[in-house]
């Protein structure tokens, strides 16, 4: 090949490569509503899913010794969180937010109950132990 032939063809690739970026750039346009609209949410999931992974691993590794101060915590935080959904449930006037204002408050109540009888077992068996 000659020197003139390689630029030639480095040439006609260089029109190749700069008309499909304009492609590529018209379908990232097309695609961006699309995108906009999907990656909220996609970014809320994924860290709820990265959370559950983490919390999973996080509560089965704890020692038994310090399972019941970690669920007091929990049961503040649960408490929190209902006085909270109560408050979301009162003052909302949409159907939507009253219904899951009420799941908020089943949930955290049976957090909470789960919570006590949890700490109250672990209590009974330390004081088998001592």
């Amino acid at each position: 090949m000659t020197p003139s032939q390689i630029a030639n063809e480095a040439a006609a690739l260089s029109d190749r490569a700069a008309l499909l970026a304009q492609q590529a750039r018209a379908l990232a346009e097309q695609a961006a509503p699309v995108a906009a609209a999907a990656e909220p949410f996609l970014l809320l999931l994924t860290i709820f899913l990265m959370a559950c992974f983490v919390g999973y691993y996080v509560v089965w590794s704890v020692t038994p010794a310090l399972h019941s101060p970690l669920m007091g915590v929990t049961n503040a935080i649960s408490s929190v969180i209902v006085v909270g959904a109560i408050l979301a449930t009162g003052l909302s006037d949409s159907i939507a937010a009253k219904v899951f204002g009420f799941l908020a408050v089943t949930l955290a109540a049976v957090n909470i109950f789960g919570g006590f009888m949890v700490t109250r077992r672990m209590l009974a068996m330390f004081k088998k132990k001592g």
